[in-house]
């Protein structure tokens, strides 16, 4: 049994939070060349294909939406599994959806940073921060932190608008 003495985990990443409210998710084909680390991360259109964002004048096209139920291996709990490295995947355009903030302290309303340099294990490239670092991260254009991250970094944001 497990207590939560303060908060409640917010979600996993790439889960869309808010089902009922107008979300846009289509499918894509992933790039095989190009792999996502992680579901909840922003990627762009390449040759028709969906990749992660690489450079800092990368726009968004969407988020990688984790699948439920999860259909990877035995092993992969919640919130661990590893996206596939091709095929189909849903990617959220519009919406609200969980992703995980490996910098900085989210806030409601809070520009959203991508890292596209001098990734490493705790913020890698394409990782999701709350903080601008001088030539290693870029707003995301068109999304917003929508409160604080829980203890394990997971955060809400809202993404659409203004790069549809």
């Amino acid at each position: 049994m497990t207590s939560y003495m303060f908060r409640m985990p917010a979600g996993v990443a790439g889960a869309i939070s808010r089902p009922g409210s107008p979300t846009d998710v289509e499918p894509n084909v992933l790039n095989s060349g190009s792999v996502f680390p992680g579901y909840g991360l922003p990627g762009k259109i390449v040759s028709g294909l969906f990749v992660p964002l690489a450079t800092s004048a990368d726009v968004a096209y969407g988020f990688l939406e984790r699948p439920y139920p999860i259909t990877g291996g035995v092993s992969d709990g919640l919130g661990v599994s590893t996206p596939p490295t091709s095929g189909l995947v849903g990617v959220m355009r519009k919406g609200y959806m969980m992703v995980k903030c490996n910098a900085g302290s989210p806030t409601r309303g809070g520009l959203v940073y991508f890292r596209y340099a001098n990734g490493v294990t705790a913020t890698p490239v394409g990782g999701i921060e709350a903080a601008a670092v001088a030539s290693t991260t870029a707003v995301l254009t068109g999304a917003q932190f929508m409160g604080p991250a829980d203890a394990n970094g997971n955060v809400e944001i809202s993404f659409g608008g203004t790069n549809q």
